[in-house]
C-alpha cells in the first residue's frame, strides 16, 4: 500500500470511467444472462458488499426479490437454478467469496462473477465473467474498483428490469462530476482537511440508497492513514450515533438525500457538531462542496465518495 500510488489511482478515475462507458455502449455486460432469473444474491466483503448493498435495495425497490449477503455468512440462500449468484471481488481472490460461491457453482446456480481480475479464482465456476475494467490500482486498495462496481451493478439492474438506462451516459457524466471535484480540490480540500481533522475520528452519513457513500468513506479513512471513522444511515443516525454528539469532537460528512436530513442536523445545531455536506447545501453545515451534476443522486452514488477518498489520501500522505 502507498500514499502516492493510491492518490494517483483516484486522478485516474475520470479516464477509467470514460473508458468503462465506452464499453457499455459497445456491448451489454450482462448479454448472455440466463432468462427465468426469479432472485438475484450478491457475494462479497468490504467495499464489494457495500456495493452490493445498494444494488439489492434498488432491484427490490424495482420488484425483484434481491439479497447482498456477507460472503462470510455460513448460509444463505440455497442453491437454485433460478437464483442468480453474483460474487464481487476485485481481486478474484477473496477467500470468503470463493468459500461462499462454492455453493452454487457446478450448474446448481447461475453465477456471473465480477471482478478486476480476468482468470482469476473466481472466475473458475462462472457462467459469466464481468470485468470491473478498473485498471491496476496501483496504491492497493480499491478505490476504482468500487465505483465501477457500482456502475456495473446498474447495468445489471437495467438488464434485469428491463428499464432500457443509458447506464453509459450516467458513467460518463460521473465521470465529469469526478473530474471536476478533482480539479477544484484546491478550492475546497484544505477546509475539509482541516474541519474533519478532530480527536475522535471522522464519521460519515448517507441515506439508505447511497449507504455504500458512507461506508467507501469510512473503510478510507481506515484503511490509509488508519484513523477511526465510521458510517451510518442518515435516518438510523438518530437511533444509533446521535449520543456521540454529547460526549465526542463530533466530525462528519454528509452525503444529502434523506428525507432525515433534518433530524439530524436538528441534533447537530443542539450539539455544536462539525458536520461538512457533499452535494447540496443544507442548513448550519460547515462548509459545502458542490460538484458538476450532483443534483443528480446517481452521479451522486458513483462519485461523492472521491471527497473522503481525497481526505484519506492527503492525510495518508503527510503521515
Amino acid at each position: 500500500m502507498n500514499p502516492e500510488l493510491y492518490l494517483a489511482d483516484l486522478e485516474a478515475k475520470p479516464a477509467a470511467l470514460t473508458a468503462l462507458a465506452d464499453s457499455l455502449d459497445a456491448a451489454d455486460p450482462f448479454a448472455a444472462l440466463p432468462g427465468g432469473i426469479e432472485r438475484v444474491l450478491f457475494l462479497g466483503m468490504g467495499s464489494s458488499r457495500y456495493a452490493a448493498g445498494v444494488a439489492a435495495l434498488r432491484l427490490r425497490a424495482a420488484g425483484v426479490s434481491a439479497h447482498a449477503e456477507y460472503a462470510s455468512a455460513a448460509a444463505s440462500y440455497p442453491p437454485d437454478p433460478r437464483t442468480l449468484v453474483v460474487p464481487i471481488s476485485a481481486t478474484g481472490g477473496s477467500r470468503e467469496t470463493l468459500d461462499a460461491l462454492a455453493r452454487y457453482t457446478g450448474g446448481a446456480s447461475p453465477v456471473a462473477a465480477l471482478t478486476n481480475t480476468p482468470g482469476s479464482a473466481l472466475t473458475a465456476g462462472a457462467d459469466l465473467v464481468v470485468p470491473l475494467l478498473a485498471g491496476p490500482e496501483e496504491g492497493g486498495v480499491a478505490c476504482r474498483t468500487f465505483q465501477h462496481t457500482l456502475a456495473l451493478l446498474l447495468a445489471l439492474e437495467s438488464r434485469l428490469t428491463g428499464s432500457g438506462r443509458d447506464v453509459a451516459a450516467l458513467v460518463r457524466r460521473a465521470a465529469e462530476a469526478t473530474a471536476d471535484l478533482l480539479d477544484r480540490r484546491d478550492d475546497w480540500l484544505p477546509l475539509t482537511l482541516e474541519l474533519l481533522d478532530g480527536p475522535h475520528g471522522v464519521y460519515a452519513l448517507a441515506p439508505a440508497e447511497r449507504l455504500s457513500s458512507a461506508q467507501q468513506s469510512a473503510l478510507m479513512v481506515r484503511e490509509g492513514p488508519r484513523r477511526a471513522a465510521d458510517a451510518c444511515e442518515t435516518g438510523d443516525w438518530a437511533h444509533v450515533d446521535v449520543y456521540l454528539t454529547k460526549t465526542l469532537d463530533y466530525r462528519a460528512l454528509l452525503y444529502p438525500g434523506s428525507r432525515y436530513d433534518e433530524q439530524a442536523m436538528d441534533w447537530v445545531r443542539q450539539r455544536g457538531s462539525t458536520v461538512i455536506s457533499v452535494g447540496a447545501d443544507v442548513k448550519d453545515t460547515a462548509a459545502v462542496i458542490r460538484y458538476a451534476h450532483d443534483t443528480d443522486p446517481d452521479v451522486a452514488l458513483l462519485t461523492e465518495t472521491l471527497v473522503a477518498e481525497l481526505v484519506a489520501a492527503y492525510w495518508w500522505a503527510a503521515q
